[in-house]
């Protein structure tokens, strides 16, 4: 009796051992420092991680990022035991795991940089819309990318809304937001000049302020770095 007992018993270990795996994943993190051009989408890419896994690792709510900063990067590594299974005296099976297919490389698009809602982006396309109705698709971009540019600079604040509807002494600090043109809707042009600004190819060094040389009347403007000059404007830093 005593024998059949250990027999059986000796049996269901085994039985219940061939079902099990090992599966432990160790993580480790790669420090990088954001350098101009940079993107989680293109930082994702180059280290094969998700936006989302680089985001939870930095305890990031929004996606942009900051010349200069330094972000862990998370790579994974997964290590599989050998399984343990019943002795068997079938045929071995054919083992053997089949070629992979080569994977289709997704076609290059431009991702923008940062990501902001779709109120935001209509609010900056709007003030494009007034601020550079008749200018160039260029200086279209160039409006957008100083909001932009100030958005990322401690001088200003940190989003969008709060750069656009700034308050500087008794004024806004873009004239068409004291004169309510933005409240009119943005063209089709303006809103694309918008998604170029947000790829963040060019930030025009960084420029934070444009005028219009002919009908500024505020002689400290003119006293800026001046970087670039497009169409009517003048960019500057």
């Amino acid at each position: 009796m005593k024998h059949s007992y250990m027999k059986s018993m000796v049996v269901a270990c085994l039985a219940t051992l061939s079902f099990i795996g090992f599966n432990a994943t160790a993580t480790a993190a790669t420090n990088y420092k954001v350098v101009k051009g940079d993107s989680l989408w293109k930082l994702g890419k180059r280290y094969s991680v998700t936006i989302d896994d680089i985001k939870k690792l930095n305890n990031r709510q929004g996606d942009m990022i900051y010349i200069g900063e330094t972000l862990a990067i998370p790579s994974k590594t997964k290590v599989l035991a050998a399984e343990t299974t019943e002795p068997s005296t079938a045929a071995p099976a054919n083992t053997a795991k089949p070629e992979p297919k080569p994977e289709a490389k997704p076609a290059e698009q431009e991702t923008p940089a940062v990501s902001i809602s779709a109120s935001e982006k209509d609010l900056l396309a709007r003030l494009v819309e007034a601020e550079a109705k008749g200018e160039s698709y260029e200086g279209k971009v160039g409006v957008a990318t100083v909001v932009l540019n100030r958005v990322d600079s401690p001088k200003f604040p940190d989003t969008v809304t709060g750069v656009i509807k700034q308050v500087v002494g008794k004024a806004y600090a873009f004239s068409p937001v004291q004169n309510g043109s933005i409240n009119k809707p943005a063209s089709e042009n303006s809103k694309k000049a918008v998604e170029q600004a947000l790829t963040r190819k060019d930030r025009l060094d960084d420029s934070i302020y444009f005028y219009n040389p002919k009908t500024a009347t505020d002689n400290w403007i003119r006293s800026r770095a001046v970087i670039k000059t497009i169409d009517h404007h003048v960019f500057a830093k």
